[in-house]
C-alpha cells in the first residue's frame, strides 16, 4: 500500500519537556491506523505533530511532500479534529460547518449536503445554536466541520469520550462509510481500544512518547500484553 503519511524520528516538546522521542508510522492512501496508549503516552502529541500545532522535529511528508506549518496541512488535505469537541457555541450548526469549508473551493452548501448524509440529525438542527445541542450531536458537528474541507485524511482525537455507546457506534458508523465510500485515510486516537481495533486495519502502541509495539489489529488483539493493558481479558 502507497504511504499517504509517514512520520520519520519524530520528536515533539512542550518547552523544555519532550514528548515524543523518535515516533515513526505510516498511513496508506484509504487506510484506518488507529494509535493506542495510556493517558500521557503522546498520542494527541502526535496528532498535533502532524498537523503543526506543536513544536517538533523530525519528517513529515504527506502525499511524499514534506509538511511545515498549519496551513500547509490544512490545504494538503489533512484535517484534524481535536480532543474536546471545540464547536463554536455562539454559532449556528450552520455557521460552524461553513468554517469548515474555508480550504474548499465550491459551495459549502454542496459539502454541507455529503455530512448530513452521514449525520443527519446535524441537518435537522441546522439552524440550532451549537451549545445548546447533546454531547453526541456536538461531537458530530465537530467532525462534520472537519468534513466538510473534503480531506484525504483525517485525523480524529477521542471520538468516543463521554458518550453513550449508541451515539460512538453511529460516529464509527460514519466514519467507516466514509473510509470505504470516499477512500479517507484515518489516523485515530481512541482510548477505547477494542473500538478502535475493530476500525482500523493496523495500529501503533505508545508508551511515554515511543512506539513500542505495531501491526495488524487482528495481531494486536493477539498480543498478549496488549490485551492484558488495553483490552481487559
Amino acid at each position: 500500500m502507497t504511504a499517504l503519511l509517514e512520520l520519520r524520528d519524530v520528536e515533539a516538546r512542550y518547552g523544555p519537556v519532550t514528548a515524543l522521542h523518535g515516533v515513526s508510522l505510516e498511513v496508506g492512501e484509504g487506510e484506518v491506523v488507529a494509535l493506542l496508549g495510556a493517558n500521557g503516552a503522546g498520542k494527541t502529541t502526535t496528532l498535533r505533530a502532524v498537523s503543526g500545532t506543536v513544536r517538533r522535529s523530525g519528517e513529515i511528508r504527506f502525499a511524499d511532500k514534506k509538511l511545515r506549518t498549519p496551513e500547509g496541512a490544512a490545504r494538503a488535505g489533512i484535517a484534524h479534529a481535536p480532543e474536546g469537541r471545540g464547536t463554536f457555541t455562539g454559532l449556528t450548526v450552520w455557521e460552524n460547518l461553513r468554517l469548515g469549508a474555508y480550504t474548499r473551493r465550491g459551495s459549502p452548501r454542496d459539502a454541507a449536503k455529503r455530512v448530513f448524509e452521514y449525520f443527519p440529525r446535524l441537518e435537522e438542527r441546522r439552524d440550532q445554536q451549537a451549545g445548546t445541542l447533546s454531547g453526541g450531536e456536538q461531537q458530530m458537528l465537530a467532525l462534520g466541520r472537519a468534513l466538510m474541507a473534503r480531506p484525504r485524511l483525517f485525523l480524529l482525537d477521542e471520538p468516543s469520550l463521554g458518550l453513550a455507546p449508541l451515539v460512538v457506534k453511529e460516529i464509527f458508523d460514519a466514519l467507516e462509510k466514509l473510509n470505504r465510500e470516499d477512500g479517507m485515510a484515518v489516523l485515530v486516537v481512541e482510548q477505547n481500544a477494542n473500538i478502535a481495533l475493530a476500525s482500523a486495519a493496523r495500529a501503533y502502541v505508545l508508551e511515554v512518547g515511543r512506539v513500542v509495539v505495531e501491526g495488524p489489529s487482528d495481531e494486536l488483539r493477539a498480543n498478549e500484553s496488549v490485551r492484558r493493558s488495553y483490552l481487559g481479558y
